[in-house]
């Protein structure tokens, strides 16, 4: 029983994961080509094999939020990206007092947030 368990468990897994690799694959794709190629907040340009580190940031964190003309997108190197998510975090936490802290969600944009309910579907 529990091996059956596992197994529908790692097949939703990697459907999940396959869904979201096409999913982004089709945003960057269509990011790369309306954009140029430059990182919107250090200006460093990227080309060749270096334009795997350029990355698309959804403006809203929302990333299922993907118009046709990139109006919530915003071509970011890996090291703008990751400053981008966290400095919201950060400015909260100067602000809040540590009683306030514990009880809000780290970032506005969880992947796995309905992770749960997919389980219980099957």
């Amino acid at each position: 029983m529990t091996d059956s368990n596992d197994l529908k468990a790692d097949q939703l897994i990697a459907q999940m994961r396959k869904e979201e690799q096409i999913r982004q694959a089709g945003y960057r794709e269509k990011a790369l080509k309306l954009f140029p190629h430059v990182c919107g907040r250090c200006t460093r340009e990227f080309e060749g094999k270096k334009l795997r580190e350029l990355t698309v940031h959804h403006r809203d964190h929302n990333h299922d939020n993907n118009p046709p003309d990139g109006s919530n997108w915003e071509l970011l190197c890996l090291y703008c990206h990751d400053h981008e998510h966290t400095r919201g975090i950060q400015e909260q936490r100067c602000m809040d007092t540590p009683a306030e802290r514990q009880d809000k969600p780290s970032l506005a944009h969880s992947p796995f947030a309905a992770l749960g309910d997919r389980f219980k579907k099957s």
